[in-house]
């Protein structure tokens, strides 16, 4: 080998070049320094051609394998500095899980949530218990039990989303006083809050939105119980004694049937431009009704001994109107103000 290449002299520089590198910069450099388009080892290569013909393979063997080799030992050093950076990243950043938070922020229920929780407290109070069911339910339990038969025109009002086995997503939530009153029998008094869906979207609906229903059966229950149990959670639930008033309605599972209006919260009926009432003075807020006497039977609950009632409210509209929120799209935005502020 010709000694003006100097083979052994670049790998011993490189050697000692690599050593001292400890970072990624100085690494770098180290590259440009032997393998660059200058590099000392570039330059080797293309003195090849001023070799006599004959040491010219065994040169060029050589100087590739010292090229390979300072390659190799480079892509080490960077995996070797990486990990020793990211040690030093860890013992810089170490944190002690011993001490307290930076903040006191500890999050709030959403006000639809918040809103169920408040209406649950006060019908517990008024005796009831709470009841949940699947939101996956079979027709059978969602219409047919409800006196909504497949021929039923009731069944137009309620757009429904059916799964291809014959189930469906539940359209209100009904059918967990069917399966309660199926399970627990007369007397009852439950709650049935839950989520509900409807293959209705525009800006006043929303394909799924919370509902509460309260189902109460016993001996001789008169509708002026109704009346009493709705004033008192509407009530209750407003913080202040609100104007009622009722009127006539019609659902398949009840008879008689009414819907229950309360004055405005807003403008308590002041207010001809006001933005929730619209200058009627009025807001719905529940339907209700005596259970009907097939509904009853349903229940496998003799309705010659037993009778009851019903009603049912939008969640989301009374957090709404608890809240000042003027738009239900809202309510379903994922907004993290709504977690983080609380009601």
């Amino acid at each position: 080998m010709p000694d003006d290449l100097n083979i052994a002299g670049v790998r011993d520089n490189f050697k000692n070049s690599l050593a001292s590198a400890k970072s990624f910069n100085e690494l770098d450099d180290v590259r440009v320094k032997y393998i660059g388009k200058k590099g000392e080892l570039t330059l080797l290569l293309r003195s090849l051609g001023k070799l006599p013909p004959e040491q010219r393979k065994a040169a060029g063997q050589e100087l590739n394998l010292l090229r390979d080799q300072i390659e190799q030992e480079l892509n080490t050093a960077a995996i070797k500095i990486k990990a020793s950076e990211n040690e030093q990243l860890e013992l810089n950043q170490q944190i002690d899980v011993t001490l307290p938070a930076r903040n006191d922020f500890n999050g709030a229920f959403h006000p639809v949530m918040q809103t169920m929780h408040e209406l649950v407290n006060i019908m517990q109070g008024l005796g009831y218990s709470v009841a949940l069911g699947s939101e996956i339910e079979q027709d059978f339990y969602n219409f047919e039990c409800l006196n909504i038969p497949k021929w039923h025109p009731a069944r137009d009002m309620q757009d429904t989303f059916y799964f291809d086995n014959g189930e469906l997503l539940r359209t209100h939530t009904s059918p967990v006083q069917v399966h309660a009153m199926l399970e627990y029998g007369a007397p009852l008094r439950v709650i049935c809050p839950g989520k509900v869906y409807r293959r209705d979207n525009d800006t006043t609906h929303s394909p799924m939105f919370n509902q509460m229903e309260g189902l109460l059966i016993d001996r001789d229950v008169s509708f002026s119980v109704l009346k009493g149990t709705v004033s008192e959670m509407v009530n209750a639930f407003f913080g202040r004694e609100l104007k009622y008033r009722f009127r006539a309605s019609y659902f398949p599972f009840t008879e008689p049937s009414m819907e229950l209006d309360i004055e405005c919260v807003e403008c308590s009926g002041h207010n001809k431009n006001c933005r929730v009432c619209h200058g009627t003075g009025w807001l719905e807020v529940a339907g209700m009704g005596m259970v009907h006497p097939e509904v009853i039977k349903a229940g496998k609950i003799d309705p010659e001994i037993y009778n009851g009632f019903a009603f049912g409210i939008g969640l989301d509209r009374m957090a709404m109107l608890k809240y000042g929120i003027n738009d239900l799209r809202l309510l379903f935005d994922g907004d993290i103000s709504f977690l983080q502020s609380g009601f």
